[in-house]
């Protein structure tokens, strides 16, 4: 049984178990400097394992922005990121957000559509 759960401020460890399997490496530091400032975070979980994750950052006032949403590879295909992306929308948008950005690589777009984002011109600059 999958249980979603609104901030649940998981523990690093917890994170860098499913950051390894979803990314390749840990999210050094991310339960204590990311998810203190986020505006929302929603879990996916089997047991006290997280399969699932996706956080909301914010400016403080109308523009919440969508990032880290990730799944297990062995989890993948079930409508967990699906489910936890409207979560997060709905939870952003009861939370007073106005907008919610997201970034993605093409091969994504498909699935961002599928949850409702739409197009729109960015800029972006690297800093490292």
């Amino acid at each position: 049984m999958i249980r979603i759960a609104v901030d649940p401020f998981p523990d690093q460890a917890i994170i860098d178990g499913l950051w390894l399997g979803a990314w390749g490496g840990p999210a050094p530091g991310y339960a204590q400097n990311v998810l203190p400032r986020s505006l929302v975070h929603v879990g996916a979980f089997v047991g006290e394992r997280m399969i699932g994750f996706v956080n909301v950052a914010w400016d403080g006032g109308q523009h919440a922005f969508l990032l880290d949403t990730c799944v297990d590879p062995a989890m993948r295909r079930k409508g967990i990121a699906t489910t936890l992306v409207q979560r997060a929308v709905h939870e952003a948008r009861a939370r007073g957000a106005e907008w919610l950005h997201v970034d993605f690589e093409p091969d994504l777009e498909a699935f961002y559509r599928t949850c409702g984002f739409g197009s729109t011109a960015a800029g972006l600059i690297r800093l490292k």
